[in-house]
């Protein structure tokens, strides 16, 4: 396959280890550019090593991952930011004591066209409104849900071509999860493709294009929502019971 016909990113028997600890087992998946394509399933079924994975952050003891065909084996992790790929760590990571401005400015300290910088945070704003409200703010002083934000737009400063989220939603009141995926949804329109990590699977299932299930480090199934819907094996799949088979939704 030619990088040119190749998904933007594919991960082929990738297999993470920690230590005697094998936290994925051999998952392949793909992501084409301009999906949403969501990762669901328990606490320790693998997903946030995935991300961590894709980022550079954690090394791989089997598999590949390639991005737009060309494989990401040795490269740091700024060189795969620099390459396009930025990741939205759970607990978000914001920089406490700094301010709203100083946070986002951060996340443009990989990129060269600095005199463009301050017209993107400004089109960030139509998308993330609170963050001219608290620009000059410290950043510890945000809610929960305006901390997501502050992340989901610093991450978006790297003009990333896939934004890879871990769990957005954790720890946020229902009005603020509609919000931050109401955000997911348009940026997707707006031509950012996204890798989702998800434990609530009825969220993720209601806004991606096509959801992977992993359990206990396993591909058990994938396909778009319909599909997995119907599937009589979907909450087998989704928490690891034994008679569901590892696979693709017919």
């Amino acid at each position: 396959m030619s990088a040119s016909s190749a998904p933007l990113l594919q991960i082929s028997d990738l297999r993470i280890q920690y230590g005697s600890i094998a936290a994925v087992r051999g998952v392949s998946l793909e992501v084409e550019n301009g999906e949403l394509v969501a990762l669901v399933g328990p606490n320790g079924a693998g997903k946030s090593s995935l991300l961590s994975a894709i980022a550079g952050v954690v090394p791989s003891a089997q598999g590949a991952i390639a991005w737009h065909g060309e494989s990401l084996a040795g490269k740091s992790p700024e060189d795969i930011l620099r390459l396009g790929i930025a990741l939205v760590p759970e607990g978000r990571h914001i920089f406490g004591s700094m301010t709203v401005e100083e946070n986002l400015r951060l996340g443009a300290t990989i990129r060269t066209d600095r005199g463009a910088i301050a017209a993107e945070i400004e089109h960030l704003f139509a998308t993330f409104p609170m963050l001219r409200a608290r620009y000059r703010q410290i950043a510890g002083r945000l809610s929960g849900g305006e901390q997501q934000q502050l992340a989901i737009a610093r991450a978006l400063l790297c003009k990333p071509t896939l934004l890879m989220l871990d769990e957005p939603s954790l720890g946020l009141a229902p009005i603020v999860i509609d919000q931050v995926y109401e955000i997911l949804v348009r940026l997707r329109r707006e031509g950012v493709t996204i890798l989702l990590v998800e434990q609530n699977a009825a969220r993720a299932l209601d806004t991606a294009d096509r959801t992977y299930v992993l359990s206990a480090g396993l591909l058990r199934l994938s396909g778009t929502t319909d599909e997995l819907l119907r599937n009589a094996n979907f909450d087998a799949a989704y928490f690891g019971v034994a008679e569901a088979e590892t696979g693709t939704v017919p």
